[in-house]
């Protein structure tokens, strides 16, 4: 955990592969822990084409009950049929917006926002661009995408620089 907030929590992604696979496994730790869901990290990559939106945009029945026996992810229906849809999603939002990452930056006008918490206590669990940014996301066919998993998403993504002050990953 020391290395993935060292390395990346909360660096700002502009890649849509690492954007979908980000809201793919914020949306799979609904109900785990953030390091079971790390430990798959790698399962998740290569049972999920390196989240490359067209081709698991392109998978079928068969491939999910593939899936359900993949150790290497976690074996929820609901979580692996919503991968699949949220591929779709992500393509039309590519269509829509240009990119992934054009779409889900405008909820904060292109610019991390930035937190002044001195305690991790402080941090919510959710925020107002997180409950819009749900809200909008569920509109277009999302799934899995809650205000609180999609704010544990900005978190990641680096939409919110949520660091405390003494941190030294801190950009602000």
């Amino acid at each position: 955990m020391v290395a993935y907030h060292d390395d990346e929590w909360g660096t700002p992604t502009h890649d849509d592969h690492a954007l979908f696979e980000l809201i793919t496994l914020e949306g799979a730790q609904a109900g785990l822990s953030w390091t079971t869901i790390l430990r798959k990290r790698e399962g998740y990559r290569a049972a999920f084409a390196g989240f490359d939106a067209q081709k698991v945009a392109r998978f079928t029945a068969r491939d999910v009950e593939r899936l359900l026996g993949d150790a290497s992810i976690v074996r929820h229906r609901g979580k692996i049929e919503s991968t699949i849809s949220n591929a779709a999603a992500v393509l039309a939002v590519q269509a829509e917006f240009g990119s992934l990452d054009a779409y889900v930056w405008q909820a904060v006008d292109g610019s991390p926002v930035v937190s002044r918490y001195t305690t991790l206590s402080e941090l919510p669990s959710v925020t107002d661009e997180a409950r819009s940014l749900a809200k909008d996301l569920k509109k277009r066919g999302f799934r899995f995408v809650g205000p609180t998993t999609v704010y544990a998403f900005m978190q990641a993504a680096g939409l919110a620089d949520d660091h405390v002050l003494s941190c030294f990953r801190r950009t602000g």
